[in-house]
């Protein structure tokens, strides 16, 4: 039997050959000790496999870390596992809630009657240490659909037991347990506890937080850093969702199936336009006069600052709307990636003296002659865009460098307001599932990217990381900068794009790269009910942006 084996990113693969079938788990047994960082699942011909897989015949195998999303995602799953059985073991049969990331970890909150004390999570801490010590296995359950569902009804679990009641094409249901304490994952998971070395908890506000590794740095627990507006942003998201009726995903189709998608969707875009307003209403009263938007990729920035200008002007005000991408230096002066390509990502790429000239020219009342980048040329173009503004007028300024204070050195931070947009919370699955809100974007992005530039499900996939590292270097690290957080995420959204993205990722092929992201998108995105009456989603939302038929040019 010859095996086509890949040990880890950016390795070749290399041929061995084995004369009997072999098990994964083993397999990695033989090579660990060669590797950097501990492999926790393995893509097996294009498809991500637990260790716990049998190669019975010729096949293409590459060893996973936690440097690969779903590597990474597989840790937080077994993770989360020893958590809530330490949870148990040392409080009791309680209540816990796995809600959003927060602060480099998961955000959770414990429903005790009293809050949790330091004592109790320090406690909690050292049963999972305990847990990982003892290299306590994580056993794979297999129930059929029925009899899961009734696990669910007699643990009292509805968001659960409703779910899966709902999925009629699903034939078994796959559980794991930890000495006993039996969940359910939506996704795969290490084989034992021993697999998961690195993690912290801490108490932190109403809940504790559970903090692991980042993938670029497997082995350590990042600086915690408080990411307290972020927090606030999480709180405004659940009362949103309490208005909404709608907490897990059984509630969202529930209201799908019932009738109900054209109010929730209606409340939904309403809650955005409040909180829009708001902004507006804070940077009028500021008068503020240079106005910063940034956020990740596919957060909907565009729409956001169309629609904020429209409430400025509500107020009153006349804002100029820009972009900083017309501050593209020269091609020939833009820098070089690690990987050898230009990289217009990096501040670097910005005339950055000709941006702060221009915005302080345009605050000080003068006249001036705004650039037009030419991206075919790969050149400023002047004369175009002569232009001056009222001592009262704003300007709206959208970018990835926006909060970066090197981008806007020059302008007095009296004028300046900054704004971080993102999807920050997505609708949860169920109390102990959520749905990564990079995977949202990358789905918003996938429709954008097929419906608007041409590109293939594959293509967008194959160039996600390269746009999260970009993210992580240019984005991330300033929204603490920010005067307010708006949360761009809409509780229907996943409703919408999946009825445009399953079938662009049923299209990657099993031979190509991508196809085990694909995979693993298509199980999840499979749970929810699809919203066809698209016609109710208005012209402005954001959800515009990535579907089509925005009322504003994106």
């Amino acid at each position: 039997m010859k095996i086509l084996l890949k040990k880890g990113p950016g390795e070749a693969f290399e041929e061995i050959v084995r004369d009997k079938p072999v098990r994964l788990v083993r397999l990695v047994e033989e090579y660990q000790r060669e590797l950097p960082y501990r492999i926790l699942i393995a893509r097996v011909n294009g498809r991500d496999e637990e260790l716990d897989c049998m190669i019975e015949e010729d096949a293409s195998v590459e060893l996973l870390d936690m440097r690969t999303h779903s590597a990474n995602l597989a840790y937080q799953h077994t993770l989360s596992l020893i958590y809530l059985k330490a949870v148990k073991d040392v409080i009791g049969d309680c209540s816990v809630e796995i809600e959003n990331s927060l602060n480099k970890g998961l955000y959770t909150e414990i429903k005790t009657p009293v809050a949790v004390t330091e004592e109790q999570v320090r406690a909690v801490e050292a049963r999972m240490h305990q847990l990982v010590e003892d290299d306590v296995p994580v056993v794979k359950e297999l129930y059929s659909r029925e009899e899961a569902v009734g696990i669910w009804e007699k643990y009292n679990y509805p968001e659960k037991s409703g779910l899966l009641e709902r999925a009629t094409d699903l034939e078994e249901a796959k559980f794991y347990s930890i000495e006993g304490y039996r969940n359910f994952f939506y996704g795969l998971m290490a084989p034992s506890a021993g697999y998961i070395e690195y993690f912290e908890l801490l108490k932190y506000r109403r809940g504790v937080l559970l903090r692991f590794p980042y993938p670029s740095k497997p082995d350590e627990v990042p600086p915690f850093v408080d990411d307290k507006k972020l927090y606030m942003a999480f709180g405004e998201a659940n009362k949103w969702q309490q208005l909404l009726g709608v907490s897990y995903l059984e509630d969202l189709n529930r209201k799908i199936t019932g009738g109900g998608a054209r109010d929730l969707i209606l409340l939904s875009e309403a809650l955005h336009e409040k909180k829009v307003a708001e902004i507006a209403d804070m940077i009028t009263r500021q008068k503020k006069r240079i106005i910063l938007i940034a956020g990740p990729s596919s957060s909907g920035k565009t729409t956001f600052a169309r629609r904020l200008c429209v409430q400025l002007r509500v107020n009153g005000l006349e804002p100029l709307y820009m972009g900083t991408d017309d501050y593209f230096v020269e091609r020939e002066m833009t820098p070089i990636g690690d990987d050898g390509e230009p990289n217009y990502e990096d501040l670097d790429a910005i005339d950055i003296d000709l941006f702060n000239d221009n915005m302080n020219s345009l605050l000080a009342g003068k006249t001036v002659d705004l650039p037009e980048f030419d991206f075919i040329t790969g050149t400023k173009k002047f004369g175009k865009r002569v232009t001056s503004i009222r001592s009262s007028q704003p300007v709206v300024i959208e970018g990835i460098h926006a909060l970066n204070g090197k981008l806007t050195e020059a302008i007095s931070d009296k004028a300046k307001f900054r704004i971080y947009i993102s999807p920050f919370t997505q609708l949860n699955i169920d109390v102990h599932n959520r749905v990564p809100t990079t995977d949202a974007r990358i789905l918003r992005r996938i429709v954008r990217d097929y419906k608007y530039r041409g590109h293939t499900a594959a293509e967008t996939i194959a160039q996600w990381p390269k746009v999260r590292a970009g993210e992580d270097k240019n984005i991330f690290p300033y929204n603490g900068e920010a005067d307010v957080l708006f949360n761009s995420a809409l509780v229907y959204e996943l409703s919408i794009l999946k009825k445009y993205a399953e079938p662009l990722l049923k299209e990657v092929e099993a031979g190509q790269p991508e196809y085990s992201e694909a995979v693993r998108m298509l199980n999840f995105i499979k749970y929810f009910e699809v919203i066809d009456e698209e016609q109710l989603v208005p012209a402005n939302s954001i959800m515009r942006e990535f579907i089509g038929g925005s009322i504003f040019a994106v």
